[in-house]
């Protein structure tokens, strides 16, 4: 899959140098797969999670990474990276 506004992820590690690797190693990941549905993506990512039509990944127990996934075209547009506790919040929902 093709990973579009990246620079998303690599603002938040900056700010969040632990989430380094960890947002890393998912983007790794999610560059070398080809799932044609979100049952496909779960055999990948098991903490993944669609709210609405977002899909909410879990990066170690401490960040969500949200994103729309064209799973036609295989993009992953990237919203949003949050700590837990902003996204328990809700916020991003709106």
């Amino acid at each position: 899959m093709k990973i579009v506004f990246f620079n998303v992820v690599e603002k938040f590690s900056e700010r969040n140098p632990d989430s380094q690797k960890l947002l890393l190693s998912w983007s790794k990941r999610i560059k070398v797969i080809s799932p044609k549905h979100f049952v496909e993506l779960r055999e990948f990512f098991q903490q993944a999670d669609q709210v609405g039509e977002l899909t909410v990944f879990n990066i170690g127990s401490n960040y969500r990474l949200i994103a729309r996934i064209n799973y036609e075209s295989q993009q992953v547009f990237i919203r949003n990276v949050l700590p837990h506790k902003e996204y328990e919040r809700g916020k991003w929902k709106k």
